[in-house]
């Protein structure tokens, strides 16, 4: 596979995510695993947009634990609760939170001390159980809006389609 993840930094970001929706499919093509999944989506989301961190947190115990999956970045933390800092809310209310300022977050986990902003979205399966939840962090404030929710809920919507 000679597959390249293209520099998307400087793209409109519903441009951008229409791109990386069209490598992440022709990628993923017949791939069952979604461990291989989440490894290459994160791969993608993180170098396509220069992000700080970027991948999953599974769900380990359902409506209890996440664990880490598949991810770019310095070292995440090993799990979290669900309704503990940015990741356990979005998993335990099942919706995208998006965070401009992780200062300002009450119970904000910082995994990374170089996080400022940071996006998560919910990750459900065909049966629309909860898999996993999405975390993405910037460096930066006010990294994410709602065009980064409908892209990144694009991209982890393949997790719900009919895999097997």
């Amino acid at each position: 596979m000679a597959e390249t993840i293209p520099d998307l930094r400087y793209t409109a970001r519903p441009v951008a995510y229409a791109e990386l929706r069209d490598h992440l499919h022709a990628i993923l093509e017949g791939e069952r695993d979604e461990i291989a999944a989440m490894a290459t989506l994160s791969a993608l989301v993180h170098h396509a947009f220069g992000h700080l961190w970027t991948g999953f947190y599974r769900v380990a115990v359902p409506g209890k634990l996440l664990r880490v999956g598949p991810y770019q970045g310095s070292l995440g933390c090993l799990e979290i609760a669900f309704g503990r800092g940015v990741c356990g809310t979005a998993a335990a209310e099942r919706r995208t939170v998006i965070v401009p300022d992780v200062a300002l977050f009450p119970g904000h986990i910082a995994c990374d001390a170089n996080a400022r902003s940071e996006i998560v979205v919910p990750v459900f399966n065909a049966r629309d159980d909860l898999i996993a939840v999405f975390d993405v962090d910037s460096a930066q404030l006010n990294s994410f809006d709602e065009q980064d929710q409908a892209g990144l809920e694009s991209l982890v919507s393949l997790f719900a389609s009919d895999r097997s």
